[in-house]
C-alpha cells in the first residue's frame, strides 16, 4: 500500500472517530458531569426540619435521621413514571469532594400518588416500595440552605427544587 493510501485509510478512521466522539459529547447534558455544589458548611441542624415544593411535595427531616415523605416524586428518568411516594424513611448528610448531599431513603412506603391522571398509564412500572434520593446541598443569596435534584432526561438539567417549609 503506498504512503499516501495509508494515510488517507489511517484519516477516514480518525474522522469517523471524531463524528462518533461528537455525536457522543452532544447527549452529555449538565446534570450529567454535575459534580456537586461544592458546599461544604451546611450542618445537620440547618438541614433538619420541613421542606417544600410547588408541586405539594412535603419532606420532614428530623434531628434523630429518621424523615417523613408526601408525595416524593423520582430522581432522574424515575421522575417520567409519574408516581409519586408518601412514607417514612430515613436521611443523613453527607460531604463529598464535591460538595454536600442529603441522602434520603424511603423504607416504608404508605401511599402512592401519579402525578396526573395522563401518568396513571397501567404499562407504567410498579412504583418502588422503596426509594433513595440524593439532594444536593446549596445556598441561596441570603446563605440559606436549600436542597435540589435533578429530574427527567439529564440534557434538559431540569431541578427539583425543595424549599423550606414556611413557619419552619
Amino acid at each position: 500500500m503506498a504512503g499516501g493510501s495509508r494515510l488517507r485509510v489511517c484519516g477516514a478512521h480518525l474522522g469517523g472517530l471524531m463524528v462518533v466522539l461528537a455525536a457522543l459529547m452532544g447527549c452529555a447534558g449538565p446534570y450529567q458531569y454535575y459534580g456537586g455544589t461544592g458546599i461544604h458548611d451546611a450542618t445537620t441542624a440547618e438541614v433538619a426540619g420541613g421542606w417544600e415544593n410547588i408541586e405539594g411535595t412535603r419532606v420532614m427531616l428530623q434531628q434523630d435521621g429518621t424523615a417523613l415523605l408526601e408525595k416524593l416524586d423520582g430522581q432522574d428518568f424515575d421522575f417520567e413514571d409519574g408516581w409519586r411516594l408518601s412514607g417514612t424513611g430515613t436521611w443523613q448528610l453527607t460531604d463529598e469532594e464535591d460538595g454536600q448531599v442529603v441522602r434520603l431513603a424511603l423504607t416504608a412506603r404508605t401511599r402512592v400518588e401519579s402525578r396526573s391522571p395522563t401518568t396513571a398509564d397501567t404499562s407504567a412500572p410498579e412504583p418502588p416500595s422503596t426509594y433513595v434520593w440524593s439532594f444536593y446541598v446549596d445556598r441561596d443569596q441570603h446563605d440559606e440552605v436549600k436542597l435540589f435534584f435533578f429530574y427527567g432526561d439529564p440534557d434538559a438539567g431540569n431541578t427539583y427544587a425543595m424549599t423550606r417549609e414556611t413557619g419552619t
